[in-house]
């Protein structure tokens, strides 16, 4: 006879449908049972359990330390069914104090440091629960928060701890789940502390107020939060956002008017050896032109220097250079993804995360205060029982020395319960004393005191409110701002106006010479020359320009087709040998000319003119460009024959022609242009523009001649209205018709 096999119940399903299903309930595992944390105690599951698993080991701060490697092995024995290296990087990080600002931890041995060193292993190491963790343990055995089995059923586990201590804000939290990613930086207990009393004294407090209590995090690497205080009130307000954290330094001068730059605080989870080995590897790539060598002389406080390439680099131009390409500014993003008290993952503000801490306070007020209610209860109900016996003594002892079941006799003779039948029986006879008695009504009596306050406390908001004012002034006195630990160590400041780092920052800045010839080879030389000093040139060439300067200028170059050229005075060839062709560094055509050069300012002002005898102003700012090929601003026609640049020095311009005919008239008759042909300067019959000088009328008009240098004052023959023809020039006026 065959045997009957049942078949399992088989259903139809489609694979997504599935497939959704247990990623869903694997996401939602990892959402609430390991990566965010708790917005009543501001733990995740696994740091709770440490905590726990160390209480229950008695590791408290007046005990001795334990091996490390026993408390992982009780969490993921009993509660945690982990590895053990995620139990015990969880540990190492809440001992560090460098990585949390409240450290939960106190650990003996190697925890790591700052450069990113892990920790020793655990059979190494040991620790125990700071003052911290008690204060987050506070009560939890006094019924004060719900437990659950743990994954074997065979012990219970906590749901989430008193937390007398607020947490979830001080310490902060991080963390990447599915789809969800929490990261809380940490803040100052002192002021959080008066955020809380400002709302358990008023629930409706705004966001303002909250800011003036909580002015912005407080990281435990120090630092200088540079940040709007309405860009902060924003993040707060919706739970997200970005705090932009920089580090602290400062100036320690040298010998010989050398300086160095000393960091001492660097910011929040920056790691000091990967940031050295940046900054290192950006100068080896040469991306730092202003920083020559950095060093690390830290010891147990941190001390980076950083060496600048002279004495003469600007040091908020080479830290806002620092800023900008590394982690010396970082930014601590804000993600408030919590998991509330009915166990769901949320995004909280500032406020409703500080008010689901005070909502968990009063629950834990109220189940410590009933489960003391129910043993004060449990207490008086046995001193009943014992005054009960006191009063009729002789007829207790009676009854239990004849009767063979006491208990039942006494509960019937005296209407007393099962419990204070036990309690009389369990006497011994040394308390039978008189003095035990008294003892026993002093304790009634206080006990009834104060099971009526308790049962006040129950009913009345009001003394709810003041305990749990007295609970967060307690927090502050024992953690806050009058304590070592509990001074603010990051400075906030409003952001700066960013530097505007210009190319000249780069350069070194140096005296120079500049040289150019005829045939248009140009050079620096360093120093300014002398004008008598003799430079050498190629066979038959001869030098055209010469002009001081230093290598953070910039050169201008007119040339006869109306354009303008652009020069740094850097990037110049060195004066060792002849110099670089001209038309190597700039698109000048070959048959222009070049027609002078001169150092670049922004707010100078130029007359650039054509032969034909148009010209205008420019400006300064309107001539400069990056362009090999420059920038066209004089327009010249066919029949121009050559241009003219001149300075603005003066308040006359003088005009003279090929016709050796003079013209003066005031500049403020000349438009001041972008870029066009201009206005008519001189008007000739025949002839054309020979030269133009810009004068002061004290001063007067001068020329070189063979002599020196000529200066005529008497002037008033030449003046005129611009755009005519003028008269002659003065005697010994050069036949070359130009003033230089």
């Amino acid at each position: 006879m065959s045997e009957h096999i049942e078949l399992p119940d088989i259903q139809d399903a489609s694979f997504s449908d599935i497939l959704g299903e247990r990623y869903l309930a694997y996401a939602l595992s990892t959402i609430t049972s390991r990566s965010l944390p708790d917005v009543r105690d501001g733990l995740k599951p696994v740091q709770r359990r440490l905590l726990y698993a160390m209480q229950e080991l008695r590791l408290n701060p007046e005990s001795g330390y334990k091996k490390c490697a026993r408390v992982v092995g009780d969490v993921i024995g009993k509660f945690h069914p982990h590895g053990d290296i995620a139990v015990y990087d969880a540990m190492v990080r809440l001992a560090q104090s460098f990585a949390v600002r409240w450290p939960l931890i106190e650990g003996h041995g190697n925890f790591g440091n700052i450069d990113g060193d892990n920790a020793a292993a655990m059979r190494y190491t040991e620790a125990r629960l700071t003052k911290v963790a008690t204060a987050l343990l506070d009560g939890i055995s006094e019924d004060a928060v719900d437990f659950r089995d743990t994954y074997d059923s065979e012990e219970v586990e906590p749901v989430v701890l008193p937390a007398g201590f607020p947490n979830l804000l001080a310490n902060g939290a991080s963390g990447i789940a599915v789809g969800l990613a929490t990261s809380i930086p940490p803040h100052n207990v002192g002021e959080l502390c008066d955020a809380l009393q400002l709302l358990v004294k008023n629930s409706k407090s705004n966001m303002s107020d909250l800011i003036n209590c909580i002015p912005g995090p407080d990281f435990p690497t120090g630092g200088i939060l540079v940040e709007d205080k309405t860009a902060i009130e924003q993040a707060y307000s919706s739970g997200r956002g970005t705090f932009r954290v920089r580090a602290v330094w400062n100036i320690e001068k040298l010998p010989h008017k050398q300086y160095q730059i000393v960091v001492s605080e660097i910011p929040f989870q920056v790691q000091k050896s990967r940031l050295v080995e940046r900054i290192a590897l950006l100068l080896q790539e040469k991306k730092l032109a202003l920083l020559s060598d950095v060093r690390d002389e830290s010891s147990e406080a941190i001390r980076l220097v950083l060496e600048p390439r002279n004495r003469t680099v600007d040091p908020d131009i080479l830290m806002e250079l620092m800023f900008r390409h590394t982690d010396l500014e970082s930014r601590v993003s804000l993600n408030m993804n919590v998991i509330d008290d009915v166990g769901v993952p949320r995004l909280m503000s500032l406020k409703q995360a500080l008010t689901a801490f005070i909502d968990h306070r009063y629950r834990v007020l109220l189940r410590r205060t009933a489960y003391r209610l129910e043993q004060i209860a449990h207490r008086l109900e046995i001193l009943k029982g014992y005054l009960v016996a006191y009063i009729n003594l002789d007829e207790v002892i009676e009854i239990i020395r004849k009767e063979d079941a006491p208990r039942n006799k006494l509960m019937k003779r005296f209407s007393i319960t099962e419990i204070q039948a036990n309690a009389i029986l369990d006497m011994r006879l040394r308390t039978l004393r008189k003095l035990e008695e008294v003892a026993i009504r002093e304790e009634f009596t206080q006990l009834e005191k104060e099971q009526a306050t308790l049962c006040k406390l129950t009913i009345s908001k009001a003394r709810q409110r003041t305990i749990i004012s007295k609970e967060i002034l307690e927090v502050k006195r024992q953690f806050g701002q009058g304590t070592d630990l509990g001074r603010r160590r990051t400075e906030i400041r409003q952001p700066s106006v960013p530097l505007k780092i210009s190319s000249a920052a780069f350069v070194e800045r140096e005296d120079i010479t500049v040289i150019c010839s005829y045939k248009g080879w140009i050079r620096m030389i360093k120093g300014h020359l002398d004008p008598n000093t003799a430079v050498k040139y190629k066979d038959g060439d001869r030098e055209r320009f010469r002009l001081h300067a230093v290598t953070t200028d910039k050169l201008i170059l007119f040339a006869t087709n109306g354009r303008f050229y652009s020069l740094n005075c850097d990037r110049l060839p060195g004066g060792r040998g002849l110099g670089e062709p001209l038309r190597l560094m700039i698109d000048l055509p070959n048959d222009q000319e070049l027609i002078s050069i001169l150092i670049h300012r922004a707010d100078m002002q130029l007359i650039i003119a054509s032969s034909d005898g148009r010209g205008f102003l420019v400006k300064g700012s309107d001539i400069f460009t990056d362009r090999r090929s420059g920038k066209q601003v004089l327009n010249v026609s066919n029949q121009v024959e050559a241009t003219i640049c001149t300075p603005v020095s003066g308040e006359y311009v003088a005009v003279v022609g090929t016709n050796r005919r003079l013209l003066i008239f005031p500049i403020q008759y000349i438009p001041i242009l972008s870029r066009g042909r201009g206005v008519i300067l001189q008007r000739y019959k025949e002839g054309s523009l020979s030269d133009i000088q810009v004068f002061r009328e004290k001063e007067g008009l001068f020329w070189r001649s063979g002599s020196g240098i000529r200066r005529e004052k008497k002037l008033e023959s030449w003046h005129g209205k611009r755009g005519q023809s003028g008269r002659l020039v003065p005697k010994g006026f050069p036949k070359r018709n130009k003033f230089n």
